[in-house]
């Protein structure tokens, strides 16, 4: 897709530095219970999982801030938690992480969303869900649009990061993209199913494969198919690119002057593929705001995708990493 220059790398990682990113979205805390399992319990025919650690890491738009940070950059997190320890936990995490914390706003009708897995010998057992998904009040919306607003002239890009938790509401995702707009701003968005064709005018819109499906009703069973929604969600859309993320079969690009690319997948050894599109999304904005091409950065993305599918759990992609793996691969 893209034949990189280890020149031409390295001074788009250098530019990396500092670019200041806004992600406005879902904020989640993820926590986890790791251990072993040695037998079935006589109450019920399901494993007993032995506990040996447990860990608490950023989730959801925090995730994706958390990686924007380990790139280099430095990203202003615009979401709403709970009044709760898990707040706390989670403003105590980006703390540790070296990023602000005040674009968190607190609601005490809701709790922090979280999710806690139970993994044993590496593999999932179960997940838990902790959640409220009502859409959050006029008055947090007006919070989160005045925040922006106030910083808009310091960043470099926009994240629109949507779970279908309720802080990502249709009004706010217009006037996000507006405001985008005014100020010659790279907005992207990675969307979830209620919302989905809301993001008119967006920079760059990546959907995943099964989001596509199940919002168009169709299926993406060949190249055919796969052209027809590109083509389709960019029309509609009005937007200037879609970076359609088809899990094993990669990515494939779709520009609207009409050219389509298709970046293969990555990824080595799949241990985990949590966490992988909020690597991509950040990867992909970090780049774009820092001067790099749509064909760059989406070739960045997939490889930041592919390094963090290798581990087990939600881990930001270090920058070293992404790194090497380009330069492994594609330098010529």
């Amino acid at each position: 897709m893209v034949n990189f220059t280890e020149a031409r790398l390295r001074e788009l990682f250098e530019r990396f530095n500092g670019r200041r990113v806004a992600v406005v979205g879902d904020v989640m805390l993820d926590r986890y219970f790791w251990g072993s399992v040695g037998r079935i319990s006589p109450e019920a025919p399901v494993p007993v999982v032995e506990i040996e650690s447990e860990s608490a890491r950023l989730g959801g738009a925090a995730n994706v801030a958390h990686n924007i940070k380990s790139l280099g950059g430095e990203p202003l997190l615009i979401g709403v938690v709970g009044k709760d320890n898990s707040a706390d936990l989670l403003r105590n995490l980006m703390l540790e992480h070296r990023m602000a914390t005040y674009g968190l706003l607190g609601d005490e009708t809701r709790p922090t969303t979280v999710k806690t897995r139970v993994i044993a010998h590496h593999q999932h057992v179960v997940r838990i869900d902790r959640e409220v998904k009502t859409e959050i009040s006029h008055t947090l919306q007006h919070k989160i649009m005045e925040l922006l607003t106030q910083q808009i002239h310091s960043v470099d890009g926009i994240i629109i990061e949507d779970y279908d938790k309720g802080v990502i509401v249709k009004s706010l995702i217009k006037r996000i993209i507006s405001l985008a707009k005014e100020h010659d701003k790279v907005v992207t968005a990675d969307p979830k199913f209620n919302n989905f064709f809301e993001y008119r005018g967006v920079t760059v819109f990546k959907p995943n494969r099964k989001e596509v499906e199940e919002v168009m009703g169709i299926r993406l069973v060949d190249e055919a198919s796969v052209r027809r929604a590109g083509d389709t969600l960019l029309k509609r859309l009005e937007a200037h690119y879609v970076l359609l993320t088809r899990g094993e079969k990669g990515m494939t690009l779709f520009e609207n002057d009409g050219s389509v690319t298709h970046v293969p997948t990555r990824a080595r050894e799949v241990a985990d593929v949590s966490g992988a599109g909020d690597t991509v999304i950040s990867t992909l904005t970090v780049a774009l705001a820092s001067g790099a091409s749509i064909r760059e950065a989406s070739a960045l993305a997939n490889y930041a995708g592919g390094v963090v599918c290798e581990e087990v759990g939600i881990v930001p992609i270090r920058k070293e990493a992404l790194l090497s793996a380009v330069l492994r691969d594609t330098v010529s």
